[in-house]
């Protein structure tokens, strides 16, 4: 069975975060949604909230598994057996951090990264732009999946 890992912080995940998520999942059997847990980050969402979120927009798809981690994603893969990281790169400046973590990864673990080119439709989306302007009321719309619009509306109103 071909196993890969997506991981981040998906706080919330975006129509970018799906579409590299959706290709991966066409790739391989059993993509699992590592949801990467910073306890020096105080995310919108819960991590609860999180992986329900991708759960639900993920469903459809059929061989994607959500679940959160605290810790380097290379152990997180050896628990599970995923030998293949898939990253999504949206310019230059992705890559030259997202390579830096790539040869690490394969040094500590033989872990191999594969690097997806972004949508170009979605190469200037990022979670923490998605929040910004939904606070200042932008139209957010058709950057995330409906049921993140839904949940980042009603977050905002509790605020």
């Amino acid at each position: 069975m071909r196993r890969a890992v997506c991981p981040g912080s998906f706080d919330p995940i975006t129509n970018g975060h799906l579409d590299i998520i959706a290709r991966a999942a066409r790739l391989y059997d059993t993509v699992h949604v590592a949801v990467m847990i910073n306890k020096a980050k105080d995310g919108m969402f819960t991590i609860d909230e999180r992986i329900s979120l991708i759960e639900e927009v993920t469903g459809e798809l059929g061989n994607v598994k959500v679940e959160s981690f605290h810790g380097l994603l290379v152990d997180f893969c050896k628990q599970r057996d995923i030998p293949a990281i898939v990253k999504g790169l949206r310019a230059v400046s992705d890559f030259d951090y997202e390579l830096q973590m790539a040869q690490m990864n394969i040094g500590l673990s033989g872990v191999e990264t594969l690097f997806v080119p972004t949508n170009p439709a979605y190469s200037f989306l990022s979670s923490s732009l998605v929040k910004e302007v939904a606070q200042w009321g932008g139209d957010i719309s058709h950057l995330v999946p409906v049921p993140v619009l839904d949940a980042l509306t009603a977050k905002l109103r509790q605020q």
